[in-house]
C-alpha cells in the first residue's frame, strides 16, 4: 500500500459542498419513485407548499410538496392519511435532510381504484364499446328530456336553471336513481334501460355533480357502460367537474364537462331561435315587398307594351316609317344626281387635258427644263474638277525635290552622278557636285567627319 504523501494537501469539502454532492447523486442515481405510507407532521405555511412525514410501521421520510404541484390535487390531504406519492429522492442542503420531493399524490384507495378505471377502459375499448362509429347525433329540438340523476342532488338544479334560461318549453322527465354508494350502478343501469323501453323521451341524459374518484364510482362500472351501448336513445353524459372522465362519458353518445354545460349541449338557445325568427321574419316580409314590386313593374311594362300594340298606334308608326322613307328617298336623289354632276365635270377636265396643243406646250417646258438642269450640272463638274487639280498641284508641289532645295537643302553628287546619302561614301580630295534651287556647286572634299553613335548632326 502506498504511504499518503506528507506534502500533498487533501481535497478537504466544505459541509456545503458535501450536501451538494450528495443532493446530486441521489437525484441523479435513484428514478422517479412510487412511495406508499401514512401523512404525519402535515404543515401548510403561508408559501402555499405543503411539507409532512410520511411513514410505514418501520422507517419515515420528509417530504415536500411545492404549491405548483399542490394545486392539482383532487383532495385534501389530512394527518393520518395514506397515500400514494409520485417523487424524486433529494437531500436538503441546508439541514442535510434527506426527503422526497413530490410530484403527484392520491389517497391510496384512490390508486387502486385508478387501476381498476384503466383495466376496465381498455378491455370495454378492445370490444368497441367507445367506437365512435357507434355514436348518434343528438336532436336538434328535442320535445322530452330524460335526466338520470339524484332528483335532490345539485346537478339536477343546474340543468333545470340552464333549460328555464335557454328553452323553457322543453319538458323533463327525471328518473331517480342513486348517484354513489352500494348498488348505485345497478339501479342506473336498470333507469338506463327502463327509459329506452318505454321511449318516452327523446334523448338520455345521465349525470351527478364532482367529487372524488370512489364519489363517482358507478359511473365507472361495467353494468352502466353496458346498458349505455345497448340504449338505442341518443345519450348524454355529465359525471363530476371538468376534470373528472368517467367509463360513463366513454361509451356515451356525447360527453359534457359538467350537468350545466350538458343541458347547454342538449337544449337550443330559445333567445337565439327569436332573434333568428325575427330575422326570417324580416326577410320574407323584405322577399314580399320585393316581389310585389317586380309585379308591379311587370304589369307597368306589359301596360305600355299592350299600348304599343294597339292597332292606331300601329298606323301612327307606320305613317312616320313612310315620311322617313319618302325624305331618305329624296336625299338619295340628291345625292346621286351630286355625283352625275361631279363626274362630268371631271371628264371634261380629262378631256381637256388629252389636247395636241396642251402636251405639247407642256413638253416645251420640259425640255427647257432640262436644258437648264443639264448646264447648272455642267458648270458644277467643272468646278469641282478645277478644285481638285488645284489640290493635286499642291499636293504634288509638297513632295517634290526642287520645293525642298527651295527651302535651303542641297542634293550632293559624287562625280559619277550618283546621290550622296551618308557622309562615308566620301573621301578627302573628291570631287562633288552639290545642287541648289538656282544653280549647282562643284566643290572638293577637305575632310570627312562622322558622327559618333548618339550624336545628331
Amino acid at each position: 500500500m502506498q504511504s499518503p504523501n506528507p506534502d500533498q494537501r487533501p481535497d478537504i469539502y466544505t459541509v456545503t459542498r458535501l450536501n451538494e454532492e450528495a443532493r446530486a447523486l441521489l437525484e441523479t442515481g435513484l428514478p422517479l419513485l412510487w412511495v406508499e405510507g401514512e401523512i404525519s407532521n402535515l404543515a401548510r405555511p403561508a408559501s402555499g407548499h405543503i411539507y409532512f412525514t410520511l411513514k410505514d410501521s418501520g422507517a419515515q421520510v420528509r417530504c415536500a410538496m411545492f404549491r405548483g404541484r399542490n394545486q392539482l390535487l383532487r383532495f385534501a390531504p389530512r394527518n393520518g392519511e395514506r397515500v400514494l406519492l409520485r417523487a424524486k429522492v433529494s437531500l436538503y442542503p441546508a439541514r442535510g435532510d434527506y426527503q422526497l420531493i413530490v410530484e403527484h399524490m392520491e389517497s391510496a384507495g384512490d390508486g387502486a381504484l385508478r387501476r381498476a378505471f384503466e383495466q376496465l377502459q381498455a378491455r370495454l375499448q378492445a370490444e368497441g364499446l367507445f367506437d365512435p362509429a357507434h355514436k348518434r347525433p343528438l336532436p336538434a329540438m328535442p320535445q322530452r328530456l330524460g335526466v338520470i340523476t339524484s332528483p335532490s342532488g345539485a346537478a339536477i338544479r343546474d340543468v333545470l336553471s340552464v333549460l328555464k334560461r335557454r328553452y323553457p318549453r322543453l319538458e323533463v322527465l327525471i328518473y331517480p336513481v342513486p348517484v354513489q354508494g352500494e348498488g348505485a350502478a345497478r339501479q342506473i343501469a336498470e333507469a338506463i334501460a327502463l327509459a329506452d323501453a318505454r321511449r318516452e323521451v327523446d334523448l338520455l341524459l345521465l349525470t351527478r355533480g364532482g367529487g372524488s374518484l370512489e364519489d363517482l364510482w358507478a359511473f365507472n362500472e361495467e353494468d352502466v357502460a353496458r346498458a349505455l351501448y345497448a340504449c338505442e336513445l341518443p345519450t348524454v353524459s355529465a359525471v363530476g367537474h371538468e376534470v373528472d372522465y368517467s367509463i360513463a362519458d366513454l361509451v356515451a353518445d356525447q360527453r359534457a364537462a359538467t350537468p350545466s354545460a350538458a343541458a347547454e349541449l342538449i337544449s337550443p338557445d330559445g333567445a337565439a331561435w327569436l332573434r333568428r325568427f325575427v330575422q326570417l321574419e324580416q326577410q320574407l316580409r323584405n322577399l314580399q315587398r320585393r316581389q310585389r314590386q317586380r309585379q308591379h313593374e311587370r304589369l307597368q311594362w306589359l301596360t305600355h307594351r299592350l299600348r304599343q300594340l294597339h292597332p292606331g298606334r300601329r298606323l301612327q308608326d307606320h305613317g312616320q316609317r313612310l315620311d322617313e322613307l319618302e325624305q331618305r328617298l329624296r336625299r338619295a336623289l340628291q345625292l346621286q344626281l351630286s355625283g352625275l354632276h361631279q363626274r362630268l365635270a371631271g371628264l371634261n377636265e380629262r378631256l381637256g387635258g388629252c389636247s395636241p396643243a396642251e402636251r405639247i406646250g407642256h413638253a416645251r417646258e420640259r425640255l427647257q427644263a432640262l436644258a437648264r438642269r443639264q448646264q447648272r450640272q455642267m458648270q458644277q463638274e467643272l468646278h469641282q474638277r478645277r478644285l481638285r487639280l488645284r489640290g493635286l498641284a499642291g499636293e504634288l508641289n509638297a513632295i517634290s525635290p526642287l520645293a525642298t532645295l527651295q527651302r535651303g537643302y542641297a542634293i550632293v553628287h559624287d562625280a559619277e552622278g550618283g546621290v550622296l546619302r551618308r557622309a562615308a561614301q566620301a573621301r578627302s580630295g573628291d570631287a562633288v557636285v552639290a545642287r541648289l534651287s538656282d544653280g549647282s556647286l562643284h566643290c572638293v572634299v577637305g575632310s570627312v567627319r562622322l558622327n559618333e553613335p548618339g550624336e545628331q548632326d
